[in-house]
């Protein structure tokens, strides 16, 4: 059997590794360039590789073609194999074949990281042998194929989704649905929606389906369609029998008759968009049967995600927070709804089709000054132009910081929430968070 690994990144080479290891006969292909510590690994592995072209004659006569998130489905050389019958499918699809561990499939469009690291918490502290992956860390296939976990709590991106056929986490989480990556998706919504509740097709009666329950995609979705897992929702504004909710900031998550409270002041995470992550994590808990002094304990003393409303420094009375994983509009609005003090915003990069309108009321009750930074800002200063006392371009992130710190008074807040994606100026929005912490650091 030939598998043809198309992408040497984290997940290419995990998937060649354990390709490799099941009697595969495997080859990576990368149309860019591999980066050098992966080379190594595929050497010491003795997997051959090529980079910055495909040679259509060692990937077309593949068996089965493991295609990394990042390449379209639009992608020439995806066309062909699709023409030929080719099977191509996602790393999570391959690698589940491989291993009888249980699997919590987590995704959305914003949340989904903080909801998995919480997840994977939760669990390790109560002692589960669980390991983490999917669009996070060390790649799943990689895992499956050099360690042995019990269980694995995956994120899983509409891009690894759109790559099972079947594929079934026992446990799915969708934290939330709203536009994004509509380039991928022929700009149809409902297109992008269904790719997300892929993680539910395969799931038989046995297997739950955690949701929010405030979602109008998620929720019409629902009513439309038909999944057969046990359905447990959250909500912020409505109540259940079976589900979690909050009410007098108290979060109460009931499963199978088993209520769990606890006071909300009391949790790490702080702002609305974060008990509902939360939530969904406490229902992963509750299902896999953790005590609850476990929960309560694990709850209180969870870290918070690097990039994601990170507190960074204090400088003169003005907080400076790191939100470069804001890649889109929602992201961004959990972040200024979160602000309690008048904020200088750092926003702009790369536009996937933003509608910034959403964001309108909360400009104009929470930012004082926009400091823009991307390539092509015209769609910002277009909508926040008369909305703001005060706009300005910067050309990279340590005149941002230098300009934010100029206009922020003591009290204020400096946030770094870019709702755009990073390639204009950065390799990553990693990258952008760190130039960033960095530059205020410099300060």
């Amino acid at each position: 059997m030939r598998l043809v690994v198309l992408g040497g990144g984290e997940s290419g080479v995990g998937t060649a590794i354990l390709g490799k290891k099941k009697g595969y006969e495997v080859f990576v292909s990368d149309f860019g360039k591999i980066k050098e510590k992966y080379k190594q690994v595929l050497v010491d592995h003795e997997i051959g590789w090529e980079e910055q072209q495909h040679t259509e004659d060692l990937i077309l006569n593949a068996d089965v073609v493991m295609k990394s998130p990042g390449i379209p489905d639009k992608a020439p050389i995806i066309k062909k194999l699709v023409a030929k019958g080719i099977s191509v499918i996602s790393e999570i699809e391959f690698t589940a074949q491989f291993t009888n561990a249980l699997t919590i499939g987590i995704t959305g469009s914003n949340g989904k990281t903080t909801t998995t690291m919480l997840t994977y918490h939760l669990l390790k502290s109560a002692g589960l042998n669980v390991g983490l992956g999917g669009n996070i860390g060390k790649s799943f296939a990689w895992q499956v194929a050099d360690e042995n976990y019990d269980s694995y709590v995956l994120e899983l991106s509409s891009f690894q989704l759109d790559g099972i056929f079947i594929y079934k986490p026992h446990i799915a989480i969708i934290t939330n649905i709203s536009p994004d990556h509509l380039d991928r998706y022929d700009y149809k919504y409902e297109n992008y929606i269904n790719a997300k509740f892929r993680i539910t097709m395969n799931q038989t009666e046995d297997d739950y389906l955690i949701y929010d329950a405030d979602d109008e995609a998620i929720t019409n979705w629902l009513k439309n369609n038909k999944t057969k897992a046990k359905l447990i929702p959250f909500s912020l504004t409505k109540t259940f029998s079976e589900g979690a909710f909050i009410q007098n900031n108290i979060m109460e998550v009931t499963i199978n008759q088993d209520e769990l409270k606890m006071e909300t002041e009391t949790i790490a995470l702080e702002g609305k968009h974060n008990m509902k992550n939360a939530m969904a994590a406490t229902s992963v808990a509750k299902l896999m049967q953790i005590r609850k002094a476990t929960i309560r304990e694990s709850l209180s003393n969870f870290q918070g995600v690097e990039h994601r409303l990170e507190k960074v420094l204090k400088i003169q009375n003005v907080q400076y927070i790191n939100d470069s994983k804001a890649t889109n509009v929602n992201a961004t609005f959990f972040a200024l709804d979160s602000m309690n003090t008048p904020t200088v915003w750092i926003v702009g990069g790369v536009d996937k089709g933003n509608d910034y309108n959403e964001l309108m009321s909360l400009v104009h009750e929470k930012v004082k000054a926009i400091i823009c930074l991307g390539v092509d800002n015209k769609k910002i200063i277009d909508a926040f132009g008369n909305v703001v006392d005060m706009m300005i371009e910067v050309q990279n992130m340590r005149e941002a910081v230098i300009m934010a710190q100029r206009l922020a008074e003591k009290g204020d807040s400096v946030l770094l929430s870019p709702a755009c994606a990073s390639f204009d100026l950065f390799e990553n929005y990693e990258d952008r968070g760190n130039q960033f912490k960095q530059a205020v650091q410099n300060l």
